[in-house]
């Protein structure tokens, strides 16, 4: 896929599936395949595979290799697949080119977690990716402490498709824009719905989501509202969707990931518990809370079903 296709298809929604595991716990090729197929039917335009709600750091290479093969399954060329890398740089060319091998439209990497990164070296990482990908990179930036300067060399990258922007410093956003090359350079919302409406303010497109796994609808209902500047719409529908998206915060974010799955339990397709060190499972009252919201989506026709 060219990188101009690609920065489209980032204007738009980029769903995180998750990953879901059999009763041993080993990743269950087929129901993760389904869970792509949900995603990418509901019309979903960037499908990322093996994210953070995918469980990207509780997976092995090799099992990210098979949520890979099971996204590029299930999406059966109905949008891209975006394949998550990461980890040393090696092991992300390498898992780059796996990639390619496979037929992925793009990859993103996820920042490098090493507790010595510095911020200039951390662009360097991304940039020596591109620079060796034979796919379009998109580049997940979550940490604080990079300059204007940083994310401008980021962006500059020709490889670079664009910058998930995941962090809350909209000040380093909007300058970051400005000061880029506006023909090149795309910066999208790495947080989600909720905060999709202040990154569209600064200057942000498109935005990522752990949601679609449920409730694509909604997804794109915000995405819709963006688009026509109704920032009035955009607002009532994250007010809607704001308990869903409150949880997953809960524990510093622990409950994230296990939110979404028993989200996605409830509707139809038992994706199993989240690995450790994420939260394995709700207790009963945040369950209940949960069923609760989604039994009313489910009879305002905006929930997936299996």
């Amino acid at each position: 896929m060219s990188i101009e296709t690609m920065r489209q298809a980032l204007t738009g929604v980029s769903g995180v599936p998750v990953t879901a595991y059999d009763a041993n716990g080993e990743v269950e090729p087929h129901v993760t395949a389904k869970v792509y197929q949900r995603v990418a039917a509901a019309g979903i335009h960037n499908i990322v595979a093996a994210g953070n709600t995918g469980e990207f750091y509780a997976l092995t290479p090799e099992e990210i290799r098979h949520v890979h093969e099971a996204a590029i399954k299930g999406v059966d060329g109905k949008a891209p697949v975006t394949a998550a890398i990461g980890r040393s740089l090696r092991e992300a060319i390498r898992m780059a080119r796996d990639a390619a091998s496979i037929g992925a439209s793009a990859v993103m990497s996820h920042q490098p977690v090493d507790p010595f990164a510095a911020p200039a070296s951390q662009i360097d990482y991304f940039r020596d990716l591109a620079e060796a990908s034979p796919l379009p990179l998109v580049a997940y930036v979550r940490a604080e402490g990079f300059s204007v300067d940083d994310v401008v060399r980021l962006a500059g990258h020709g490889n670079i498709a664009g910058i998930k922007f995941a962090t809350t410093d909209l000040m380093l956003l909007s300058r970051a824009i400005a000061a880029s090359d506006p023909n090149s350079a795309l910066f999208v919302c790495g947080l989600a719905e909720s905060w999709a409406p202040a990154f569209a303010a600064a200057g942000a497109r498109g935005f990522t989501s752990g949601l679609v796994n449920v409730a694509p609808k909604l997804s794109l209902a915000v995405l819709d509202a963006l688009a026509r500047g109704d920032f009035a719409a955009a607002r009532a529908i994250v007010n809607k969707l704001e308990p869903f998206e409150r949880m997953r915060t809960k524990f510093r974010n622990g409950a994230n990931v296990t939110v979404v799955k028993e989200a996605v339990t409830f509707s139809g397709l038992n994706v199993g518990p989240v690995r450790v060190p994420g939260l394995p499972s709700l207790d009963q009252k945040d369950r209940e809370e949960l069923f609760a919201l989604l039994r009313a989506w489910q009879e305002a026709g905006e929930l997936s079903a299996n």
